[in-house]
């Protein structure tokens, strides 16, 4: 957690929050805001995209601080994307607080460099939770040398990516 985004979490009245957000991380926001979980699972979505629009519009319509908050980078695989499209589409103001990456931090913390310049000159982030089946992912094209590979989300595609 960033510096920047503890300050917005002490100033927001109503926080949106993914599953993967950690209690620890909610326990540091302001006492009286409201906290709404919006997380989705590979099983399923407990909210659906488009009430977390709508969600997110209510209360900004409402003169309320809202926090989105997301595990990780909101631009990698998190639809960070589409909600600040959703944002921009109706004229709401907003300012995005940059996460660490999910790749980058677990890498680090486990004393792994994803490049170096004897082994791998480039990194590629993939997403196993596609939309229809990782068949649709070009497996030529990422099998390329002295590239490291990422996976977000593999878990379920594991025997394929092995």
């Amino acid at each position: 957690l960033t510096l920047n985004a503890l300050r917005a979490l002490n100033e927001a009245d109503i926080i949106l929050y993914d599953r993967l957000v950690s209690d620890t991380v909610l326990q540091m926001a302001r006492r009286d805001a409201e906290q709404i979980e919006v997380g989705k699972s590979a099983t399923g979505h407990s909210v659906r995209q488009e009430d977390i629009h709508t969600l997110m519009l209510q209360h900004a319509h409402a003169g309320q601080r809202v926090v989105r908050l997301k595990g990780g980078d909101p631009f990698v695989f998190g639809r960070g994307g589409e909600e600040l499209e959703f944002l921009r589409t109706h004229g709401i103001p907003y300012e995005v607080i940059p996460g660490i990456t999910a790749a980058l931090a677990c890498a680090a913390y486990a004393g792994i460099p994803l490049t170096h310049r004897d082994h791998a000159q480039s990194l590629c982030l993939i997403t196993a939770h596609c939309q229809s089946s990782l068949d649709t992912l070009d497996w030529a094209a990422l099998a390329q040398e002295r590239q490291t590979l990422t996976f977000y989300m593999g878990v379920a595609g594991l025997p394929t990516i092995q």
